[in-house]
């Protein structure tokens, strides 16, 4: 009883679970810790993109101390792990938003930051805070400069409403220390 009492906790239905079992990104819950690029970062939201036709992409929000990030997994054919930080949409600048307006889609090469990107891809699909709700619909524009190491999204929500992010893709192992707040929600 005492190496159950120490090991395991009791869940909901009188069975015993491992508190520390599957404490892995694609398990991770809001109110997680994990360790990635020397800070400690707390998983405030768990979203997914439904692209339609059974293609997810899932998004944990991370926020340290002086920084938020997304974390996304998109499974193709085999798991695909990025990184991407929000910027102010103004960054790119205004004539992005006004080729949008006048045509519908952004440039097919857009210049951020003394890199040129490229369209890579773009369509519309449902997203869902915290996984839960109708979804909301927006459509979203991929770029990828010439290593294909860092990448630019923007996305449209509404009429003209545009929020853009920078990002690189990461590997699973780069995060680390994967924790629950309390040990009572895993």
């Amino acid at each position: 009883m005492v190496w159950k009492n120490f090991f395991g906790k009791t869940d909901k239905k009188g069975g015993y679970y491992d508190p520390l079992k599957d404490l892995t990104l694609s398990n991770m819950q809001k109110g997680y810790l994990v360790e990635y690029d020397l800070k400690t970062w707390e998983v405030e939201a768990c979203n997914h993109y439904d692209w339609g036709d059974g293609d997810i992409t899932l998004e944990w929000r991370l926020k340290s101390h002086d920084d938020i990030i997304c974390l996304e997994k998109e499974s193709d054919d085999g798991d695909e792990w990025s990184i991407s930080r929000p910027i102010p949409f103004g960054r790119i600048g205004s004539k992005i938003r006004n080729h949008i307006l006048k045509h519908g889609d952004p440039p097919d090469q857009i210049v951020f930051e003394g890199d040129t990107y490229y369209l890579e891809s773009f369509g519309g699909g449902h997203f869902f805070k915290d996984r839960t709700g109708m979804g909301a619909e927006f459509l979203s524009w991929d770029y990828e400069d010439d290593s294909g190491r860092r990448y630019l999204s923007i996305e449209q929500w509404g009429e003209e409403a545009f929020e853009a992010s920078v990002g690189e893709p990461v590997e699973e192992y780069q995060f680390t220390n994967i924790l629950p707040r309390e040990m009572g929600e895993a």
